[in-house]
């Protein structure tokens, strides 16, 4: 009797680690089928490209209705200029209705303000003033005006001789307090100005914001 009893003993303690090993292998084998499903997600994920936030915003809000160039040519103190009023009119945004004053963004060109003396015309005279460029980057932008239907253009002056960097009559001479470049966004939409002068021109680029 006794002897059956141990062997009985004997019999349920095999079956209990037998059970043990089974379930430990089998919940082993599930991490591991885990673990691999998980690497696979990972891998999947970074091989992945996927564009960055700020170029989907841009695709999604802001259209080119226009860009216009003009070559780039002077001295350093004539390129400071123009590099300076281009930055002042970069990311100018015009709603519906809204104006444009070159004059008013601008300011009187002070060398306070960092410009330099060039060469400006004034009349049919070549000399040197402060802001010396700025109207090249009115020209550049009064054509590209053109090119947009809805932009009324509500000022403008012709130089009295002709200038280099633009064909004739298409040309917006500027200067603080008399001669200005004014325009109206009549589009039905908002605009933005984008201007800059690198490799070798002046460009004006006008979106749809």
């Amino acid at each position: 009797m006794k002897n059956t009893k141990f062997i009985f003993i004997i019999l349920l303690i095999i079956a209990l680690v037998g059970l043990a090993i089974f379930f430990f292998s089998n919940s082993n084998s599930n991490m591991q089928s885990e673990d691999k499903k998980q690497e696979e997600v990972l891998n999947s994920l970074q091989n992945t490209s996927i564009p960055s936030s700020n170029e989907i915003l841009d695709k999604q809000t802001e259209v080119e209705l226009t860009s216009f160039s003009t070559p780039l040519a002077g001295d350093e103190n004539r390129l400071e200029n123009i590099r300076i009023s281009c930055e002042r009119i970069n990311g100018t945004t015009l709603k519906n209705g809204d104006s444009f004053s070159f004059n008013d963004i601008i300011g009187e060109p002070t060398e306070d303000k960092g410009y330099k003396e060039a060469d400006v015309i004034i009349g049919t005279k070549l000399t040197k003033g402060f802001g010396g460029g700025n109207c090249q980057v009115s020209t550049t932008l009064y054509n590209a005006c053109l090119n947009v239907e809805g932009i009324e253009v509500n000022e403008r002056h012709p130089h009295k001789r002709k200038v280099a960097y633009v064909e004739e009559g298409k040309d917006a001479s500027v200067s603080y307090g008399t001669l200005d470049l004014k325009f109206t966004n009549n589009t039905g939409k908002t605009i933005k100005i984008y201007m800059n002068s690198e490799e070798q021109k002046v460009t004006a680029s006008i979106v749809e914001s």
